[in-house]
């Protein structure tokens, strides 16, 4: 029987793992666990005999893979995928996927969640200040980035994007503003949320110069990687601009630096939680699990990232 292995250091919820197990049961394939394994040791001895793998933020580098005999397909369930090799998985010709959208919600109401939270002063009884009437720009608009322009809308915001990989004509049947220049979303708005990847042309590309055109009481919000802001600008951002705030589910390296410095400008949860929610834990792993079960019985490679 076609073997499926679910390796997870930190398990899904047990509803998801039941509807993956479903999933598997309905298709003939046999669903291994691996869940709260201490070593890539352990990892490495599970794949012997699979055909495909689930895992979360669980590490699939070369190792892994060289380590496995059978395998034919890696599934992440999530957007971003950077914990997979994919030179080596591309190598033994083993298709890896994503399961992109299926926690765009809980990412975009994270975002807005942070935005609020830091205005209203981490609700320590101060006054602070509203979203509605403010001007909210969308670096990339994927999945969740039309979410989070729903959202803005219906807080009031005026709500601008930029993406150019998506066409002008369906952000603007969206309501939204599209900015072909990524200075231009910057420039014009107060509130900026980046949900873009990381990779070689994005790395460090939220720089200093970028940043220092936002107008006055700008706030950066960042739920993808921090790779992607440069980090020496970022500091100089916040002792140039007295008026610039910074909210993310990724802590920056220089947070230390950050605290001595800039406390109650910035916030940071304790850990990667974007697509901490119930119900994005669950879609993404019932998506892995189904485009398991399309690319082993009708060979669909919809959502390959390599």
């Amino acid at each position: 029987m076609t073997k499926v292995l679910l390796a997870t250091d930190k398990p899904f919820a047990p509803v998801a793992v039941a509807g993956i197990q479903e999933i598997c049961d309905k298709a003939g394939l046999e669903l291994v666990k691996l869940e709260k394994y201490k070593s890539p040791e352990e990892f490495k001895a599970a794949v012997k005999g699979i055909t495909a793998i689930i895992v979360r933020s669980d590490i699939v580098d070369k190792a892994i893979i060289d380590a496995s005999d059978a395998l034919r397909i890696i599934v992440r369930a999530g957007a971003g995928y950077d914990n997979i090799d994919l030179a080596a998985a591309s190598a033994k010709k083993i298709v890896v996927m994503n399961t992109p959208g299926q926690n765009a919600n809980a990412v975009a109401e994270l975002a807005v969640g942070m935005m609020i939270y830091l205005n209203r002063n981490g609700f320590n009884g101060t006054s602070g200040i509203e979203l509605r009437g403010k001007k909210l720009g969308i670096h990339g608009y994927g999945h969740i980035g039309k979410i989070l322009a729903q959202i803005g809308k219906g807080l009031g915001m005026k709500v601008y994007a930029h993406d150019p990989f998506v066409d002008k004509v369906l952000i603007e049947n969206d309501g939204v503003v599209c900015e072909a220049d990524v200075k231009d979303l910057y420039r014009k708005c107060q509130y900026v949320s980046v949900n873009i990847p990381a990779n070689s042309q994005t790395k460090n590309s939220i720089n200093f110069d970028l940043l220092n055109t936002m107008p006055e009481g700008a706030t950066l919000v960042n739920t993808a990687r921090k790779e992607i802001i440069d980090e020496a600008g970022l500091l100089n951002i916040f002792e140039k601009r007295p008026d610039f705030r910074y909210v993310s589910d990724v802590a920056p390296d220089n947070t230390e630096q950050l605290k001595k410095m800039f406390d109650g400008r910035f916030f940071f949860t304790p850990k990667k939680m974007g697509a901490q929610t119930a119900e994005a834990n669950t879609n993404a792993g019932l998506a892995a699990a189904r485009q398991i079960v399309g690319f082993i019985k009708d060979g669909d490679t919809t959502f390959k990232v390599n």
